[in-house]
């Protein structure tokens, strides 16, 4: 028994702590942040003001992460993110493949809390920063369910609560709303018909019963469901996690006046359950309940801070190359209208670049202040860059970024800005690509320390043997293949049939910057006429002028079908001139207007399991998978495969380093194939697999003699090896025992 007398006042306990790295948000892009700074050495406090992890993508809110896939959606090949960010999609596709919301936030949990020198302080909100001589020094949080005070004290603060309250509350520079289109020059600058912000989304989950089940709604549900210019594309069988665009707020301030946003979403999802429960409109919606209905809404859009490097619409379109490039993007510029669900306006204004686009160092740190890094939604881009690089493997992969660099400028004693210079930023982006994190059009130097490359086989692409399927030419499809400068596309023969005479024509494409999978250029093209079941041989008369892959592509012919084959192969995929609804509304970008960006074709693959493979023989192999690969620092398929895959035929295939003298070396990574295309979404969407077919299951690595590492079971892409003590070999093999079921891709054993 404990017995407490009456007093005038009681006050809470405080609890101080100490550390390194405070984060705040916990958010995929503070996890992100967290678990990369405490890698690399760092005492880490993450606090986040919510039960679980995830922020958008928790069970909360209930949205899938997507990033530059962009649901495989556009031209973006081989784009998933890497790094940490990767390491979360693929633990939760082997965890839970069927996307289920809980379970994503136990693996989120499972990341930090096994994470050393990562201390989680969940449902705990900043309200206090202490910052001087432009620096941070202490935040004060409060957590109301263990009724605590935290004072904690740092060297380094990140942002990553999505409202900037770290940021806010230290008095940096940031802003709300749309640049005018004189300021930047940016063509998609919203005007005021459509609105400077995007507003806040509530999702929610509908399930079928074995009987009728009534529905009375709240006082509060909207009564006139005309209210809402889009209600006729509402039915009965759309999840209500798609109707992202049931949007409001955007007029609002959509930091302080959240809960009023909140209640009006409310009043929106009720009236539209209502219309499809009670109009009379969607019969088979009787037997019909809501199994979830989200209490806090999915915000988009509030303060954005000022970095060095405001990112803005013509870096992604024009694809620019920083040279402090750190990370990438690749979903749209989606802007939404700031009336959301009430707008005369289309619920969203998509424009994707040709291919990937890098991202800034210099946009991930506040200019305000020498010790606060933001990631996530929170960093320095105008509200139109925005739009795309808010998405949330996006911001993962740049809360990993901003861990790292944490962690280089506590070793160096660095300030955020000090570490934007030229001569220090190689040594963060050398890092983040050693650790798995792939940065378009850049490479790790000297990934293997010197060493030459053996290996017991190498796979040569010469044939691929029908398996009695055929494909029908109903759409444009084409084949992406790997071509070498100063070489030429090897003929190759396809079987084709045709039920009347028909006439085939097939075009060798590519795209004009390099690494693209955008096809604008002709090269040259062959035609033949298709009568019944024949072998026809393609020759191009052309040379190409650098590594790049081009498309041999089909034409659209109708009564025309082509053979295929079983062969799947990493870094070779068949795409199609074709339409993802998600994220286009054409199977090829159209401008209705004049907004600064280009129109080009979607070529998109299928997901898996309807990818498919045309049979084919070559006149000559193509040497794509060759073991020198391993050499030349690149982490994806990119301009060539940059993958070593061994023969088919190969039982106990392995591939060697080899050191003229013993090397000494206490961390071996490797990074091999894991389907770096799929979207790999984390919730509701669900995948046919745990782990993609290419993907090394079980592996040894061996140093001279000595057994170093036995791996069973792995299921992710990047497999880091740190040594307690340092090992010293002449030789270091990777002996592959066992992969998901398809040949082997390995892009990189990096040794340090």
């Amino acid at each position: 028994m404990k017995i407490f007398p009456r007093r005038d006042t009681r006050s809470f306990p405080v609890r101080q702590l100490q550390t390194d790295l405070l984060v705040a948000g916990g958010g995929l892009a503070g996890l992100c942040a967290a678990l990369a700074a405490a890698r690399d050495g760092l005492q880490v406090v993450l606090i986040q003001d919510r039960p679980v992890l995830g922020g958008n993508a928790s069970s909360e809110v209930r949205l899938w992460a997507n990033g530059a896939t962009s649901h495989m959606g556009n031209n973006n090949r081989w784009a998933r993110e890497g790094g940490i960010m990767g390491e979360i999609l693929e633990e939760n596709l082997w965890r839970n493949k069927e996307g289920n919301p809980v379970m994503f936030d136990l693996v989120l949990l499972d990341l930090a809390k096994s994470q050393p020198g990562l201390t989680l302080l969940l449902n705990t909100a900043v309200y206090e920063v202490e910052a001087w001589e432009q620096c941070i020094h202490q935040v004060k949080a409060f957590n109301p369910i263990n009724e605590t005070f935290y004072e904690v004290s740092a060297t380094q603060f990140c942002d990553a609560t999505g409202d900037g309250v770290l940021g806010y509350l230290a008095g940096a520079e940031y802003r709300e709303g749309a640049e005018d289109i004189s300021e930047l020059g940016e063509k998609m600058a919203p005007g005021d018909s459509f609105g400077h912000k995007l507003g806040h989304s509530i999702y929610f989950y509908t399930k079928h019963t074995d009987g009728p089940v009534n529905f009375v709604p709240p006082s509060f549900a909207l009564d006139d469901i005309t209210a809402i210019p889009r209600y006729k594309r509402l039915t009965s069988t759309l999840n209500g996690c798609d109707l992202w665009w049931l949007e409001w707020g955007g007029r609002l301030d959509t930091v302080h006046e959240s809960e009023a946003i909140k209640w009006e979403l409310w009043k929106i999802v009720w009236g539209v359950w209502n219309y499809i429960k009670n109009s009379g409109e969607f019969p088979e919606a009787a037997n019909m309940t809501i199994e979830w209905v989200g209490a806090i809404p999915g915000k988009r859009e509030s303060r954005r801070f000022m970095g060095d490097h405001l990112l803005c619409q013509q870096d992604i379109i024009e694809q620019r190359d920083h040279y402090d490039a750190v990370a990438y993007g690749g979903w749209s510029i989606d802007l939404h209208p700031a009336d959301g669900v009430y707008s005369t306006h289309d619920g969203c204004r998509q424009f994707h670049s040709k291919g990937t686009y890098t991202i800034p160092y210099r946009s991930l740190y506040s200019r305000s202040l020498d010790n606060l890094f933001l990631t996530g939604r929170l960093i320095s881009a105008s509200h139109v860059a925005f739009g795309s690089a808010r998405v949330m493997c996006t911001c993962g992969l740049l809360g990993e970024v901003v861990g790292r660099a944490a962690a280089l400028c506590h070793q160096q004693k660095l300030t955020t800005h000090e570490l934007a210079a030229p001569e220090k930023i190689g040594e963060l982006q050398q890092h983040l690509q050693a650790t798995g994190c792939y940065i378009p059009r850049q490479f790790l130097t000297d990934p293997a320390a010197g060493a030459t490359v053996t290996a017991s086989s190498e796979y040569h692409l010469a044939r691929l043997p029908p398996n009695g399927k055929w494909e029908p030419l109903s759409a444009r499809m084409a084949i992406l293949l790997p071509v070498k400068a100063g070489e030429s596309l090897p003929d190759f023969t396809v079987t084709l049939r045709a039920r009347t005479p028909q006439n085939v024509t097939v075009r060798l494409l590519g795209s004009q910057r390099a690494g693209n999978f955008t096809p604008e250029l002709a090269y040259d093209e062959c035609a033949f006429p298709v009568n019944g079941e024949q072998d026809h041989r393609c020759t191009f008369s052309w040379q190409s002028e650098r590594d790049q892959y081009v498309f041999v592509a089909f034409d659209a012919t109708d009564d025309v079908e082509i053979a295929l084959t079983d062969v799947a192969l990493p870094g070779i995929m068949t795409v199609f001139n074709s339409l993802n609804a998600r994220v286009a509304k054409h199977t090829r970008q159209i401008a209705d207007g004049d907004y600064g960006v280009d129109e080009f074709d979607f070529w998109l693959p299928r997901r898996r399991p309807q990818q498919i493979m045309p049979a084919m023989q070559l006149s000559a192999p193509l040497h794509c998978f060759e073991p020198h690969n391993l050499l030349n620092g690149r982490l994806r398929p990119e301009q060539q495969t940059n993958a070593w895959v061994p023969a088919p035929e190969d039982a106990q295939p392995w591939i060697s380093l080899h050191w003229p003298a013993a090397h000494r070396f206490s961390q071996v990574t490797l990074i091999h194939d894991n389907d770096f295309d799929n979207a790999m979404e984390t919730v509701q969407m669900g995948h046919p697999l745990p782990v993609t077919p290419h993907c090394i299951t079980r592996y040894r690595l061996w140093a001279d003699d000595q057994l170093i590492a036995d791996v069973d079971h792995n299921h992710r892409s990047v497999c880091e090896h740190r040594f307690a003590t340092p090992q010293t070999a002449h030789i270091l093999r990777l002996e592959i025992l066992a992969t998901a079921g398809a040949l082997p891709a390995v892009y990189a054993l990096h040794v340090r």
